[in-house]
């Protein structure tokens, strides 16, 4: 019997969106470079006005740069490669360089899953907890929480990693997908993968849904705080600081826990290179615009800024 090659490759050929006509090459570059420099131009600028303005100097802030610098190494970690690979003919990435772009990918993915629910517990005590607000969200727990959040994501990337290039790679090298993402490789292997994707489930299960839950049970203590305020105008402001955080986490759960919760037998490569693109490049850039552009704080920052430039 011929002994079957496990030998891993060096490098894997990242079939991406998966078009023949150079037109919709182009399209699809220019779509992807817009929505770039939209991500990081509109994340560094929230980075900066909450740097420059003492006002914005409170933990509701605070993890809104987190998920900012989260949202522009996403995004950079994935859509450069994307761009190159989109119009050049060598699609290749190499062993090395595709294990960096899964490791960085998951982590900070997972480092958005946390924070997104650190932002949760953070207007839950805003809101239902008003007068010690500033006992329980004090600086050191604001540390502890984004620094853990970080801490625990890259821990887990680096376990899924080192699993998945574990895997024997012989039924081929050419991955069904964009960017380097853990389970399109499972298909790659000549090994059985449900350890893998056990281990995937139950760290998933563990990030993404304990995560949701604590946003839901947030959320339910806020919304039933709200009711309870007498003054149609003060729900209203109360309803409307939370508005723009369940938006994004409506969008970022749902598509993370359809492409790594759902049953293998139902695994589609074209659905999940789009539900993929969602969090990896339209999310990143709407997240600035959702949270903080229609915030006042923000727009007088930056009008302010403006003015000052005038004037010199």
């Amino acid at each position: 019997m011929e002994k079957v090659n496990q030998t891993s490759p060096e490098r894997f050929i990242l079939l991406g969106l998966g078009s023949n006509f150079p037109y919709l090459q182009i399209i699809y570059f220019i779509v992807f470079l817009v929505m770039y420099i939209i991500t990081l131009s509109g994340n560094l600028l929230l980075i900066i006005v909450v740097r420059i303005n003492p006002k914005l100097n409170n933990p509701m802030y605070f993890f809104l740069s987190n998920l900012s610098i989260i949202d522009a190494c996403f995004s950079s970690t994935i859509v450069p490669k994307v761009l190159k690979n989109t119009l050049a003919i060598d699609k290749s990435i190499s062993l090395l360089g595709c294990a960096l772009q899964m490791y960085f990918s998951l982590a900070l993915g997972s480092s958005e899953c946390f924070i997104l629910a650190v932002m949760a517990y953070d207007r839950f005590a805003a809101i239902c907890r008003p007068l010690h607000y500033n006992t329980i969200m004090n600086k050191t727990l604001c540390v502890i929480l984004a620094a853990g959040s970080w801490g625990i994501s890259f821990l887990n990337s680096a376990l899924h990693v080192v699993l998945t290039f574990r895997l024997p790679y012989c039924k081929s090298h050419h991955v069904n997908h964009f960017f380097c993402e853990v389970p399109p490789f499972f298909r790659l292997s000549c090994r059985d993968t449900l350890y893998n994707e056990v281990m995937m489930y139950i760290a998933a299960g563990i990030i993404a849904m304990c995560s949701f839950c604590l946003t839901l049970i947030s959320y339910i203590h806020i919304i039933s705080t709200i009711l309870k305020i007498r003054s149609s105008h003060g729900r209203y402001k109360a309803f409307s600081t939370c508005a723009s955080h369940l938006t994004v986490v409506s969008l970022y759960y749902g598509t993370i826990m359809f492409v790594y919760l759902r049953p293998r037998s139902t695994y589609s490569a074209e659905i999940d290179k789009t539900m993929s693109i969602l969090y990896t490049a339209v999310i990143p850039m709407l997240n600035p615009i959702i949270y903080s552009m229609r915030n006042k704080e923000v727009k007088s920052t930056i009008k302010g800024k403006q003015m000052k430039r005038e004037d010199l």
